[in-house]
């Protein structure tokens, strides 16, 4: 368990200092947002590219993965909603809480931390995770919030689901990866090279922006924000490793890596989300905030537990 809490925490202290960075003004909002724009369309989506690229469909594609995965993550899904209902609340604000509950900084934070902890063997399980997360939860949330607003399913509706994934560069850079990996050929030497340096700031860029990007937010309707924290740190990676180990038995280092996964904080796209659309962008604030402090310990206890260590 030390040796595992070593290892994440210059991860971690990457964003700590992203974090002193912002608070102290050192790093401006603006700044921020353009460090952002930078990982976000270049950086990450590079190192997405040549990974997918140089991987195939059958090393990321599992369909017993898939199926433990969206069951567990599915079954936080509802509980949020479920709790919101009860509470009371409406269907846009149930979206956003549920999404809060249930999706994880995989690309900022997992995609480069995973691959280093868990090995190379991890990133296909890892895109697998990334892509569910952003085609079906990351429309599914579009829909409710737009759906309930319009009162009924519009073409409008599912063109702006459309128009989101194909303009999201973390798709794009995957699908254009796998495109190339279904040649048959190898990335040429000179474009495998440029990738890989300019990948190789997505880790650092990543974690500094994520730090920074927590030093604008406030710990609002902190009651609410525990809960919803608690949900994604305890009880996603608790079904994924139910679903993964029981209900649809996968090869156990692929289930870690999706029960890792499942254990990260508060996706920072869910707070561009609910700020886009005016729906409860304090309590998903306060929720990326505590859920990535928290996650300090969590993640360490989780990736010490599926690796043995």
């Amino acid at each position: 368990m030390v040796e595992i809490f070593l290892k994440t925490l210059p991860f971690f202290a990457l964003i700590g200092l992203g974090y002193g960075a912002g608070r102290v003004k050192f790093f401006s909002p603006e700044a921020t947002a353009y460090l952002t724009k930078f990982v976000f369309y270049f950086a990450l989506s590079a190192m997405l590219f040549r990974f997918s690229a140089n991987l195939s469909l059958a090393e990321i594609y599992d369909s017993r993965l898939a199926a433990a995965y969206l069951w567990g993550t599915g079954l936080v899904y509802a509980i949020a909603s479920a709790v919101g209902y009860l509470r009371g609340l409406d269907v846009q604000t149930t979206a956003v809480e549920a999404q809060t509950a249930s999706i994880g900084n995989t690309g900022f934070l997992g995609v480069p931390m995973l691959a280093v902890l868990l090995g190379q063997d991890a990133v296909g399980p890892i895109i697998l995770i990334l892509s569910i997360d952003l085609i079906v939860f990351s429309s599914l949330i579009v829909i409710l919030i737009t759906g309930s607003r319009d009162g009924r399913m519009s073409l409008r509706v599912l063109r702006t689901v459309g128009l989101g994934l194909l303009k999201n560069p973390m798709i794009v850079s995957m699908v254009l990866g796998l495109g190339w990996s279904a040649t048959g050929l190898p990335l040429p030497a000179v474009v495998n090279d440029f990738m890989t340096t300019l990948g190789a700031a997505a880790t650092p860029g990543a974690l500094f922006a994520i730090g920074a990007s927590l030093a604008t937010k406030s710990a609002e309707r902190v009651s609410i924000a525990v809960w919803l924290s608690f949900c994604k740190l305890v009880l996603h990676p608790a079904f994924v490793a139910i679903a993964a180990i029981f209900l649809f038995p996968v090869d156990p280092y692929k289930a870690g890596v999706a029960i890792s996964a499942a254990a990260l904080p508060v996706a920072g796209n869910v707070f561009i989300l609910a700020q886009h659309y005016g729906v409860a962008p304090h309590r998903v604030s306060a929720a990326i905030l505590i859920s990535t402090a928290a996650s300090i310990l969590t993640v360490s206890l989780v990736i010490a537990w599926v690796t043995g260590a």
